[in-house]
């Protein structure tokens, strides 16, 4: 298994959390960053709640930007999405887990790897973690996530679901 971190930006770790299987994370990267600004939005849904969210998983930790990078550079992106680009580009990880379309058009334009919360489902579902991906997938819709037709029907191809 690789050491290198993946760095998350805020909604996976919401539609993740929402299904109580933010510990895949865990399972399958082992250590998982989060810069300021994601860890700002996580809370700012429940502070409550989602500070013990964090503190009940060790294995995510904030990570500060180390080398003055211009956000301006991620214009259009909102402030997580931005730094989650740039702790990218500082750092050498072996992914972003990324949700938002225009976030990860931007990640892919610069030269980074992504993965979105459904693509994690998906792993975990071929590593044995999970045994379904198709109920996830609908309490994640449920829960307010925006899924394209053909992002779904992608992911059950690739889960063997369909």
């Amino acid at each position: 298994m690789s050491t290198k971190p993946v760095i998350c930006n805020t909604s996976p770790l919401i539609g993740l959390s929402g299904l109580n299987l933010l510990s895949l994370l865990r399972d399958l990267y082992t250590e998982v960053w989060i810069p300021p600004e994601v860890q700002n939005e996580f809370l700012a849904i429940d502070e409550s709640i989602n500070r013990e969210v964090l503190n009940n998983a060790p294995w995510i930790r904030i990570v500060h930007l180390t080398k003055q990078y211009n956000l301006a550079d991620y214009r259009g992106l909102d402030g997580g999405e931005a730094e989650v680009l740039a702790l990218a580009k500082e750092h050498n990880v072996r992914f972003i887990l990324l949700d938002e379309k225009k976030a990860r058009r931007k990640a892919k334009e610069v030269g980074l790897l992504v993965k979105g919360t459904v693509g994690i489902l998906v792993e975990a579902k071929e590593k044995g973690l999970i045994n379904t991906v198709a109920p996830l997938i609908v309490s994640l819709q449920d829960n307010g996530m925006h899924l394209s037709d053909s992002l779904i029907t992608t992911a059950l191809q690739a889960a063997n679901e369909i």
